[in-house]
């Protein structure tokens, strides 16, 4: 009787803010459970682009990367924030998607720029399912962290074309952020809702799954009378003022309700952004109407569709290949084929 093929990644080592997400668990809100998934929603379209499939779970990590083994013959892409990366020592392109034979050791290591990068695989990761999703959403309970010894369940590869690159624009540095009028926008004094647009952020330190705090330069914001308004729904994107009155932008594990009066709300097509900025990062915001906001979503939307037609081969220069000697030739000739990790 002829055996399953066991296809895994084995965790040597994990940063401390390494985790398997994928899109997340819509249609919760009402039990109290946020959506969750990926910070940065674009990395996980960007990877299933480059590995020519349908958008699936992959590994997101916060700050620095791990040391990663192929359990089998694997393609994987690297996304989102760059990161120093190698394959059994030898240095691979990021926003790219590679071979990891069986054995291959992928070490991945301190970010170069942003917050979260991403590790895709073909097949993507295939952890167990909780309430339709496999991502782990931390605030709620459900999943954890990955940590060295784990050996992460891979789904089927159909198979596909590595060494391939894709171009992508720079979101790894703060920049501005389009924001549109909250339930509560009118309850800051108009001087406020003014200065929001006027105002340089810089992304404070504190920050996590739930949301980015960001601190104006010069006066602090704030509603007449108290804090205090009505605990009601809230959604990742909401500009939270709380006590100091540095707003607090929240994002993939925020809390479903809240009692904090909102100042606007960043629009889902900038959300990787700001999930993305890294500390100290300037940061402005930029009111826009409902229209615009809509527009701005649909070109969003066009352009994770045409991701996929952006992928192009991945080529490298010789001085850059430090195996070029090892590459076989037949006949005094070179297959034509890139073989790069």
């Amino acid at each position: 009787m002829t055996g399953t093929l066991t296809r895994e990644l084995i965790v040597h080592r994990a940063g401390p803010a390494v985790t398997v997400q994928d899109g997340g668990r819509p249609g919760w809100i009402a039990y109290g459970l946020s959506r969750g998934g990926a910070m940065d929603r674009m990395a996980l379209a960007e990877g299933a682009a480059l590995l020519g499939q349908r958008e699936s779970a992959a590994l997101e990590m916060g700050g620095m990367g791990g040391r990663f083994e192929a359990g089998c013959d694997l393609r994987i892409a690297l996304t989102g924030a760059p990161m120093r990366a190698s394959v059994d020592g030898a240095p691979v392109t990021w926003h790219a998607c590679h071979a990891l034979p069986k054995g291959a050791v992928l070490e991945i290591g301190p970010l170069q720029a942003g917050a979260y990068g991403y590790l895709s695989v073909g097949g993507g990761f295939a952890p167990e399912d909780i309430l339709g999703a496999v991502s782990a959403h931390l605030t709620a309970g459900l999943g954890r962290s990955v940590a060295a010894g784990d050996r992460i369940p891979v789904g089927v590869d159909k198979g596909g074309a590595v060494a391939r690159k894709l171009a992508v624009e720079d979101r790894f540095s703060g920049g501005e952020l389009r924001v549109v009028e909250s339930l509560q926008t009118r309850l800051f004094p108009e001087d406020q809702r003014a200065r929001l647009c006027t105002t340089r952020f810089t992304r404070d330190a504190r920050a996590n799954r739930m949301g980015v705090k960001v601190v104006p330069e010069g006066e602090p914001f704030g509603v007449e009378g108290g804090l205090s308004v009505v605990s009601e729904i809230i959604t990742p994107g909401d500009i939270q003022v709380t006590g100091d009155g540095a707003p607090f932008v929240l994002l993939a594990e925020c809390q479903t309700t809240g009692g904090y009066p909102r100042l606007a709300t960043v629009i889902p097509a900038d959300l990787p952004r700001i999930a993305q900025a890294p500390a100290g990062a300037e940061l402005r915001f930029r009111f826009v109407s409902m229209d615009e906001a809509l527009a701005a979503e649909a070109a969003h939307r066009e352009a994770l569709k045409a991701l996929p037609r952006r992928v192009e081969p991945l080529v490298r220069h010789p001085g850059d290949v430090p195996d070029l000697l090892s590459y076989k030739l037949v006949s005094g000739f070179s297959n034509g084929e890139h073989h790069d990790h």
